[in-house]
């Protein structure tokens, strides 16, 4: 109580009785807690030598139950450490992945999940899901690493819509430009009907979107592309694509 007095000996002016409620000070304001955004699981297609940058791969995920794919460059280490435990190939010492499993397993440490988590600058940020049986919290880490971690967990591995909307592909892209091209193929032997046979047309191949190329041609290419399934490709004609439409 002496402090409390005290606070109103000084705040009262003279003449005014001592008779005081007690002070207690204003709680902080309370923030709405963040809403949580929602996750879109993926899964692991392909995982292909990249052809533009040498040393490099390509990592191919789908959306599951859906028709988007998100091509990931990255480095040949991170490949090759995916592919040995997509293939379930026991090295003979462990890699860097193999050890952070077994420290996070001494300290009784599970990964729950990871999830890709953004996308600045064309570079991809994840966050590795963990939990010691108390707390769970987050660490950063490249999404190569985090996906080689979390297969040795045996995780989903999570994205967000505006990663995915932002650098995704949808195949229905591919679907729609084939019929484009199937139809212009039907035009023109419906105007060759009658003529001497011609030799057939070799498919032109993808080529760099940097060029003055309309967005028909782009979309074209980006087709043919996905077809060969030359997804690096594929992902410097949608950007080029991104960039036109705005």
């Amino acid at each position: 109580m002496a402090g409390l007095f005290f606070i109103c000996t000084y705040i009262l002016p003279p003449g005014v009785g001592r008779t005081c409620r007690p002070f207690f000070p204003r709680p902080p304001p309370r923030h709405p807690a963040p809403i949580p955004l929602k996750k879109i699981q993926l899964e692991i297609l392909g995982l292909s030598s990249s052809q533009s940058q040498s040393g490099s791969f390509a990592l191919i995920l789908g959306e599951k139950g859906g028709n988007r794919r998100l091509p990931i460059i990255i480095g040949m280490f991170e490949a090759q450490s995916i592919a040995i435990q997509i293939e379930k190939i026991s090295p003979n010492r462990p890699l860097t992945h193999d050890l952070f499993k077994s420290f996070a397993e001494h300290v009784h440490v599970v990964i729950l999940e990871v999830v890709i988590s953004d996308l600045k600058e064309g570079v991809f940020y994840s966050r590795i899901v963990c939990s010691d049986g108390a707390t769970t919290f987050d660490i950063d880490a490249r999404p190569s690493d985090a996906i080689a971690i979390g297969l040795r967990f045996g995780v989903p591995i999570f994205t967000v819509e505006s990663v995915l909307s932002e650098a995704g592909i949808i195949l229905s892209d591919l679907d729609e430009a084939e019929g484009d091209s199937d139809d212009e193929d039907d035009e023109e032997e419906d105007d060759s009907e009658g003529d001497a046979p011609r030799p057939a047309r070799a498919q032109p191949e993808p080529r760099d979107p940097s060029g003055q190329v309309s967005l028909d041609e782009l979309t074209k290419m980006l087709a043919q592309a996905l077809e060969k399934e030359d997804y690096e490709k594929a992902a410097k004609i949608r950007d080029e694509l991104n960039k036109r439409n705005g």
